[in-house]
């Protein structure tokens, strides 16, 4: 049989699917189909060190710039090792193909010993998964794939690619085929939101990623004007833009006390594109649901519906105009000194330079932002939505090749990374230096997982030496400009506001990555 191979066409179908970054971790299993990315141009592909930087990367590509990209994971083990960011990024509402390489078919019943159910695995970490079993099919799964991806506003698809379909004659590349758009808004929904907010009840509107886009923001205010709604963003938001002329949103505090405060006075509870707000976990003597039992629960559209029209349809319903977003006021506090929380954001906020993308994966320690970031330079911020640690730096590196590939290579990225959950990932720290990425790393190095003492606390126990082991670093403490530097980073550790300022005014200036080692006392 001739004409192209299966892994050939496989190539060809995702260049005509609009897809030109493939993000790699590739094995022995996978060498035809990079052999055929290395023969066909159009796919620029992005070596990560390890499968769950490669995910995260993806994920990060897909908030910049609103398309799948592919990833290429190896065999069973691969795709388990990239499970934990594909599970963020199916919380994110982010588009990605996985093409995930496996043994030839028939060798499959010999277990050798990369041998597992890749399938199964492509099943528990994809919104939608195929397994291929023909070139000459090769193409039109790799176009169901993508047309999944880019469904609604994003999903994880993968496809599994046997290496004898990959090497296999009578591949036949694939058209693009048009994806699912979000569905209309349900106009009964819309009157019974309207009602509600017409019945003198407080009530919140709680809004997921589609209902916080910056073009949202004036319609949002007239909104928020015309009903005396409150406007809190979800805790699974994954993008949002913040700053001056941006809605100063909260979202849903983390703690569970802290939440069931939040949201105790409202009798009426909106949802647009989000799920009501639960715990992270249940604790004993508090509930699963955030909101006050009795309050009514009323979703004005799902996260498979149409955000913005939805919005636009109960707007007109209760005739609220857009309104210009109101002024924040005070400003950003001067400090100096040790580092803490506080003056470390207000650092953070005063430096940061306009269209930046910030990720957030700070956890304990970035709880100072809030307060100041009305009054920074416009930015999107990014936060790691699924709860699974690990995804800030290649979450920023991933941030940071989408703004290249959209002709936006200026736009500086600055995560806000914890120290604990860095170590999940820090080898996504040599991809920033191999392709020279403009990603500011600010470490928040307390040496502890002290995210883990405050859940050790709400379940009423003290940790005694044992639990305390479990949750410290610094026995011994990590040296992270060593770990930086190792990836080819330029790195510096700092424990004052006026050397914060400094370190960060020279890394702002630099062409390529570094990371700020931040000691906390």
């Amino acid at each position: 049989m001739s004409g192209d191979t299966g892994a050939e066409a496989l190539v060809r179908t995702l260049i005509a699917g609009g897809v030109d970054t493939c993000f790699a971790n590739p094995g022995t299993s996978e060498m035809h189909f990079v052999a055929a990315l290395d023969r066909i141009p159009g796919i620029r592909c992005v070596l990560g060190l390890q499968e769950n930087a490669v995910t995260g990367m993806a994920d990060g590509y897909f908030r910049v710039t609103r398309r799948p990209a592919a990833t290429l994971l190896h065999c069973g083990p691969g795709l388990a090792n990239g499970i934990a960011n594909l599970h963020n990024a199916r919380r994110a509402g982010s588009g990605i193909l996985n093409i995930v390489g496996d043994h030839a078919l028939p060798h499959v019943a010999h277990d050798s010993p990369l041998t597992a159910d890749v399938d199964a695995l492509a099943g528990a970490g994809s919104d939608w998964h195929a397994f291929g079993r023909d070139p000459a099919r090769i193409g039109a799964d790799a176009a169901r794939g993508l047309a999944a991806a880019g469904s609604g506003y994003g999903r994880v698809a993968s496809l599994v690619l046997p290496a004898d379909v990959s090497w296999g004659r009578g591949g036949v590349a694939a058209p693009p085929l048009a994806p699912a758009a979000p569905l209309p808004p349900d106009p009964g929904a819309v009157a019974r939101v309207a009602r509600a907010l017409r019945s003198g009840r407080r009530a919140v509107i709680l809004l997921g990623t589609p209902a916080v886009v910056e073009e949202l923001h004036p319609l949002l205010a007239g909104l928020a004007r015309a009903t005396g709604a409150d406007l809190i963003g979800s805790p699974m938001i994954a993008a949002i833009p913040r700053g001056r002329g941006r809605l100063a949103l909260p979202t849903v505090a983390y703690p569970v006390d802290d939440a069931i405060r939040q949201l105790a006075p409202f009798d009426v509870v909106i949802l647009v594109n989000c799920p009501p707000p639960v715990g992270f976990f249940l604790y004993p003597g508090r509930p699963s649901l955030m909101h006050r039992p009795d309050a009514e629960v009323i979703t004005l559209s799902r996260p498979d519906q149409d955000a913005a029209a939805a919005l636009r349809a109960l707007a007109a319903d209760l005739g609220a105009a857009p309104a210009a977003v109101p002024a924040t006021p005070g400003g950003i506090p001067a400090g100096s000194g040790l580092i803490t929380p506080e003056n470390v954001a207000a650092t953070v906020a005063r430096l940061l330079p306009e269209d930046a993308i910030v990720v957030n994966e700070a956890l304990t320690l970035g709880g100072g932002f809030a307060a100041v970031m009305p009054h920074a330079a416009p930015v999107d911020w990014l936060t790691v939505t699924g709860g699974a640690i690990g995804g800030g730096i290649p979450l920023a590196t991933g941030a940071a090749v989408g703004a290249r590939a959209i002709g936006r290579p200026d736009r500086r990225v600055v995560t806000l990374q914890a120290d604990g959950s860095a170590a999940y990932t820090l080898q996504a720290l040599w991809t920033q230096a191999r392709e020279n990425l403009p990603v500011t790393t600010l470490l928040f190095n307390n040496r502890a997982y002290a995210i883990l003492l405050g859940e050790y606390a709400k379940v009423g126990a003290q940790p005694g030496q044992t639990a305390r082991d479990m949750m410290s670093l610094d026995r011994p403490a990590l040296d992270w400009p060593a770990l930086a530097r190792g990836f080819g980073v330029a790195a510096e550790a700092i424990a004052t506001v006026e050397e914060l300022h400094a370190a960060l005014a020279r890394s702002l200036a630099l062409d390529g990555p570094s990371l700020i080692d931040l000691r906390f006392g």
